[in-house]
């Protein structure tokens, strides 16, 4: 059985455009001869297909922080050590760039301590908020994987009940 449904009723509480799917559309409005638990299927697969292009999304989002972090890391290192003195201009481009340092708060090079450690505690303040957005950022990646894994679940809960329904009337007529 294959559903294809992108909206099953338009009325007032599936706006059109919207793409809803309505448990208690069925006939004229649009449902055609689609039977209670095939809706309940189609709606719960539609929203874990929602919750898993939600869960790569956020991945994808995830991935990057780490990324640039990780990067921010090593630049951090490196001026605070006073290493990337030569590279300054690139360390200073990318805590403007990646990490939304103000410019104005970075100095115009690190020959110094005092300078040095201006440039990075503004590195470092950045740091910690992407940081803690990260942690947020995880957060809600399992939590849309556990809605998604709890649609696709109450899917499989529905066929295992459509099928037990279907075998008890069976056994009826025998």
């Amino acid at each position: 059985m294959a559903i294809e449904i992108d909206t099953i009723a338009v009325n007032r509480y599936a706006p059109e455009g919207s793409n809803a799917i309505n448990l208690y559309s069925t006939g004229a409005e649009g449902g055609g001869d689609l039977t209670i638990g095939q809706l309940a299927i189609a709606v719960s697969i539609r929203s874990a297909a929602a919750y898993e292009s939600q869960s790569v999304l956020k991945m994808n989002t995830v991935t990057r922080g780490a990324q640039t972090l990780s990067e921010a890391a090593t630049w951090l290192e490196r001026v605070a050590d006073g290493s990337a003195a030569s590279q300054w201009s690139e360390a200073k481009a990318f805590a403007v760039n990646e990490l939304g340092v103000e410019a104005s708060g970075l100095p115009g090079d690190i020959a110094t301590y005092a300078r040095r450690m201006q440039a990075a505690a503004a590195m470092k303040s950045k740091m910690e908020t992407l940081t803690q957005a990260q942690q947020q950022d995880m957060i809600d990646l399992q939590t849309l994987v556990n809605r998604r894994d709890v649609a696709y679940s109450t899917s499989s809960n529905i066929v295992r009940s459509l099928g037990t329904s279907t075998y008890k009337d069976a056994g009826n007529f025998l």
